[in-house]
């Protein structure tokens, strides 16, 4: 009997085996097998083609994702309005139209008003605090959320840095001289301007030129030097102020299907988010490069002088932002929420700031524009 019982649990053995080893074999198979899939994959953004910095981190984006990849992720970029209106390229992820997309959360207003949060907050975070915020603390985890109901998911990919305060046809000494003036500045920025007495408009940037030489437009922002060179608003406007008090730090966005995301291997997930987290680097680099060159340009071929808003105007307008951003956070529990979290984390990076940049610059203080930097603006 201990023959045959031992007998059976050697053919019972066997049998347990075989089914693991088919189980693991099958699981190994499927698994290989995704990853010989290949996929194609379409992504919209909202600028122009051949957008300098902006067109250009997508493009590099699409290729880097090509290369780690070894070709079995190739994305096909479309600029705005090539395959979908530029607005509407949030939409067409959602909906699935398209895998990918990429613009400025505040773009989105309308649809998600806390996603403004994860943009540009006037008087907000800079660069360094907005990646904080979103790799070291929870602002990636709120974003996500906050997208979670239009089935996308969120990314930082891309920083404009601090950028200018705008191009004006008349010189702002006193709050009394934004009363009535007509200027594109949009999101929460806009709001600000309009509780000061302006007149905010929206409008394209391919349209800004020719609304501020005829006078549609009294003022408008863009975005910084080298852009605003080459968009030629220097031709339109007189006065170039700084600092860009509206978005000191706004973070540029890819945003992916989600179910199209869910469907990716770990692997290929793992290096969109690389080559994305690469790209938001990579193009805060190149506005922080490229603006001082454009800004010498500005003053030396074209007797552009730059002028600083005046710190009574400043403070009111920060004063302004407080009051604006109370009163989205009454209507809009989600916003409220977001605006917490926000000035939390906020307030954690001013703590550190304090006793770390803000001492270093303290001891290293020196005028708002002192000689030497009148001569670094002087070279050619």
């Amino acid at each position: 009997m201990l023959k045959t019982l031992g007998l059976g649990l050697v053919v019972m053995s066997s049998f347990l085996l075989s089914g693991c080893n088919d189980k693991a074999s099958d699981d190994t198979g499927a698994a290989n097998t995704q990853k010989q899939q290949t996929y194609q994959w379409k992504m919209v953004s909202t600028w122009p083609p051949n957008f300098p910095v902006f067109q250009d981190g997508v493009e590099r984006f699409a290729k880097d994702i090509e290369t780690m990849s070894d070709g079995r992720m190739k994305i096909q970029v479309f600029a705005g309005g090539q395959l979908v209106p530029a607005l509407q390229s949030f939409d067409a992820v959602s909906q699935g139209s398209v895998q990918m997309g990429h613009g400025a959360a505040y773009y989105w207003a309308g649809k998600v008003p806390a996603a403004q949060f994860m943009s540009a907050v006037p008087f907000g975070m800079t660069a360094k605090g907005m990646n904080a915020w979103f790799y070291g603390g929870d602002g990636l985890k709120l974003w996500r959320e906050l997208y979670e109901p239009f089935n996308v998911v969120p990314f930082p990919m891309g920083n404009s840095g601090v950028q200018m305060g705008g191009w004006f046809n008349k010189k702002i000494n006193s709050l009394d001289d934004i009363k009535g003036l007509k200027m594109r500045i949009p999101g929460l920025g806009g709001k600000v301007f309009a509780k000061a007495g302006g007149n905010p408009v929206l409008m394209s940037g391919g349209e800004l030129y020719t609304a501020l030489e005829r006078g549609t437009l009294d003022a408008t922002e863009w975005v910084g030097p080298y852009h605003d060179e080459r968009l030629g608003l220097h031709r339109a406007a007189k006065y170039y102020y700084a600092p860009g008090w509206h978005e000191p730090g706004t973070t540029l966005e890819l945003v992916v299907n989600k179910t199209a995301w869910d469907g990716l291997p770990k692997d290929l997930q793992k290096i969109v988010e690389t080559a994305a987290t690469a790209t938001n680097q990579w193009m805060y680099a190149q506005f922080e490069t490229l603006n001082l060159g454009a800004l010498q340009k500005l003053q030396q071929e074209h007797n552009i002088e730059v002028q600083y808003f005046p710190s009574d105007v400043l403070a009111k307008l920060k004063s302004l932002t407080d009051e604006v951003l109370a009163e989205e956070a009454a209507k809009d529990p989600e916003f409220a929420r977001i605006y917490k979290a926000f000035q939390e984390f906020r307030g954690r990076i001013d703590a550190w700031s304090a006793v770390s940049e803000n001492v270093y610059h303290a001891a290293n203080s020196k005028p708002l524009v002192t000689q030497e930097v009148k001569q670094i603006l002087q070279q050619q």
